[in-house]
């Protein structure tokens, strides 16, 4: 019985999830640790990772992982044994779809081809709830459709929360070719050598904020002036992304 005991390896594993409540179409990474208690060596371990519908994979950080049966399961197979007191991990990181609901449930199971006298903590689960976040939307409304190199033109973009949630921080993300910002209202703007960012007050659930930029176009240009939209929250997640983003052109006339 004695040499029973010796071969045998009691083998454990946990699952953890960061952040606590995941966010519709933002990031959310699985942290799974094995221990072998001993007191024999776990030979040639297999752990198979359960994952939620709504997560889909981006990276995991351990080479012999590789996807198993559908999108939504990773099986890690160790080329070598987990000595007796060992311990080890593996990171998954992905994303939340946008329509996802909770709790997000991932379980993580862990075997070995020797024998395990306590199966207990062979299995480990997590659930993540799911915020209800916000939906956010950015369309332009009636701004400069024409200029001349060397001249302004206005850019009035609006930004609308669909909710259920309040947007503390809602930003404003603006590309405009290589025009030159001169003035911004309704929000602190920081200009870049490409684009605009900018940081909108709180929007309710049902209410819209309204920014007023007024840019300067190059003596150079010798083409129409694209400027695009990018509307998001830094700590809510989004449902329905599509609506993020707004397009619109000033066309250039010479003379």
């Amino acid at each position: 019985m004695a040499k029973d005991k010796w071969g045998a390896a009691d083998l454990s594993v946990r699952i953890s999830a960061s952040p606590k409540v995941a966010q519709p179409g933002q990031p959310l990474t699985y942290h799974v640790d094995v221990h072998n208690k001993g007191p024999g060596d776990a030979v040639l371990p297999l752990l198979r990772v359960h994952l939620p519908h709504d997560f889909q994979v981006m990276n995991v950080d351990v080479a012999e992982c590789a996807p198993g049966r559908g999108y939504d399961q990773v099986v890690c197979r160790s080329s070598r044994d987990v000595l007796a007191g060992g311990s080890g991990g593996m990171t998954i990181t992905g994303v939340i779809r946008p329509g996802a609901h909770g709790p997000l449930r991932a379980r993580a199971t862990l075997s070995s081809e020797v024998v395990d006298a306590d199966e207990a903590d062979n299995t480990a689960e997590t659930l993540t709830p799911v915020d209800k976040g916000a939906d956010l939307a950015v369309r332009f409304r009636s701004s400069t459709r024409f200029t001349r190199p060397g001249h302004w033109f206005a850019v009035r973009a609006e930004v609308r929360n669909r909710g259920p949630r309040v947007v503390n921080d809602a930003y404003v993300f603006l590309q405009p070719s290589e025009a030159r910002l001169l003035s911004a209202s309704g929000g602190r703007c920081r200009s870049g050598r490409a684009f605009v960012g900018c940081a909108l007050p709180p929007i309710r659930s049902g209410s819209s904020g309204l920014l007023k930029l007024v840019f300067r176009v190059p003596s150079r240009a010798s083409h129409a002036v694209a400027t695009m939209a990018t509307v998001y929250s830094r700590r809510l997640g989004d449902r329905r992304p599509a609506n993020n983003r707004a397009q619109m052109r000033v066309a250039l006339r010479r003379g």
